[in-house]
C-alpha cells in the first residue's frame, strides 16, 4: 500500500487495500486467512467486513478500545505495543524515539494519534514524552505486563510485543523470558 511520503506512485491506502482484497477474493482466499493492518475507522470497518481481524501498529490501549467497539466482538483484534526493558524513563524514551522517528513523518500514524487526542506538539519530531510513553511501555517486567494488559482489558484478543533496544537475539530472548512470567506465559527453555 505504501505511504505518500515514500513513493512517487502513491495510491490511497484504502483504495489499494480494497483492490488487493478484491484480488484475494478472486483467488478464493477465505476471509478467515486475512488480518489487516488497520488504524483508522475506514480500514477497521474494512477489516470487520472482509477479514478475520485487525492488527493495529504503534498505538495505545485507548485505540484498542475504540477499535473493539467498531469491530464488534466476533473480529480478531491484535494490537502491537513496543517495550523497552529498563526502569530509566530517559533511556526508554531515547530508544522509543529512535523507532518512532520514522512514523512521526507519516500522515496515517500522525492522523491516528491526533484522533486519539494527542496534540500537534505531541506528534512533532522527536515526539513528546506523553506520546512516547503512550506507545512504548517500559519499567519492570511487571509494569510492562500491566501496560500490555490494558490492551487486553480494552478488548484485544492478543497483543503483539515488539522489544526495542535488544542488540542481538540473545538479548531479545532474555527480554522475552523476563516478560513471560509477568504476562502469565511459560518462558522458552
Amino acid at each position: 500500500v505504501g505511504h505518500r511520503e515514500h513513493t512517487e506512485e502513491y495510491v490511497k491506502p484504502y483504495d489499494a487495500l480494497v483492490s488487493y482484497l478484491d484480488a484475494l477474493d478472486a483467488a478464493m482466499v477465505p476471509t478467515s486467512r486475512r488480518v489487516l493492518a488497520a488504524l483508522g475507522p475506514r480500514v477497521l470497518a474494512l477489516a470487520a467486513q472482509r477479514s478475520a481481524g485487525a492488527h493495529p501498529y504503534l498505538t495505545t490501549p485507548e485505540h484498542t478500545a475504540k477499535a473493539r467497539e467498531q469491530l464488534g466482538n466476533s473480529v480478531f483484534l491484535a494490537p502491537e505495543h513496543k517495550v523497552v526493558l529498563t526502569t530509566d524513563a530517559n533511556e526508554a524514551r531515547a530508544v522509543g524515539r529512535q523507532t518512532a522517528d520514522r512514523y512521526l513523518g507519516l500522515s496515517n500514524y500522525v492522523n491516528n494519534w491526533l484522533r486519539l487526542g494527542f496534540t500537534q506538539d505531541d506528534v512533532r519530531k522527536p515526539g513528546s514524552d506523553k506520546l512516547i510513553d503512550a506507545v512504548v511501555a517500559y519499567g519492570t517486567p511487571e509494569a510492562i505486563a500491566r501496560r500490555l494488559g490494558e490492551h487486553r482489558d480494552a478488548g484485544a484478543d492478543h497483543v503483539a510485543v515488539q522489544v526495542l533496544g535488544a542488540p542481538n537475539d540473545e538479548a531479545l530472548l532474555s527480554a522475552l523470558r523476563g516478560l513471560a512470567g509477568p504476562l502469565g506465559l511459560t518462558a522458552p527453555n
